[in-house]
């Protein structure tokens, strides 16, 4: 079965590729991957990952202007279940607004919204780039294996303020920020998986074991 990372025109698909494809193949999976702008491939993939790099509304208007893409992912992620990941701005797609330069509706798909970053303390760089520790919150699939504290790789001004029942993990920048949010077949990290060495491989070969 294929795994398809969606190509919409934003950055980091195939280091996110690569890292997906290590992953399958170090699981012994006889699944490949296909990054993609094609609807139809999309349909038939057994996975779909979103990834996402630059601000919320240029990637909202990448997704639209793909023709039958929003379709497709609101017909096989939300109406069929197929297990999904986005990363970075991929999950923060997720949400019902992005406040980033001016107001834009994301896909509906969790309650919340992504604002910017404002730490409390004041020699806190925007944008947060960096290895920062995983406090988990909540149990998810894609946590099992990953320790307490163990380092994830950030790079972001803007985070989702997603409903607390939501958020599986957090890291601290001077304040709780969200670092994977899961639900039903849903799942998003904030962080880069593909960047982030043994945490981030695990994180993936937890994906492609996942039956939500």
């Amino acid at each position: 079965m294929a795994i398809a990372v969606v190509d919409y025109g934003s950055g980091n698909l195939r280091s996110v590729a690569k890292a997906l494809t290590r992953a399958v193949a170090e699981a012994g999976y006889g699944d490949h991957v296909v990054v993609t702008s094609d609807p139809d491939e999309v349909r038939r993939a057994e996975r779909i990952v979103l990834p996402g790099v630059g601000a919320f509304g240029d990637c909202m208007r990448g997704l639209d202007d793909l023709p039958g893409m929003h379709q497709v992912l609101q017909e096989q992620v939300i109406e069929g279940g197929r297990p999904f990941l986005g990363i970075c701005v991929g999950m923060q797609l997720m949400a019902e607004w992005g406040r980033e330069h001016g107001d834009h509706k994301g896909l509906g798909w969790m309650p919340g919204e992504v604002v910017p970053l404002d730490p409390a303390d004041l020699a806190l760089k925007v944008p947060h780039m960096g290895w920062n520790a995983l406090d988990m919150t909540r149990p998810h699939k894609l946590l099992e294996g990953i320790a307490p504290g163990a380092h994830a790789y950030f790079v972001h001004s803007y985070h989702f303020k997603a409903a607390p029942e939501l958020v599986c993990a957090e890291t601290d920048y001077a304040g709780p920020i969200t670092a994977l949010v899961g639900r039903d077949n849903l799942a998003g990290t904030q962080f880069h998986p593909e960047k982030s060495q043994a945490v981030g491989l695990k994180l993936i070969t937890n994906f492609l074991e996942w039956r939500p």
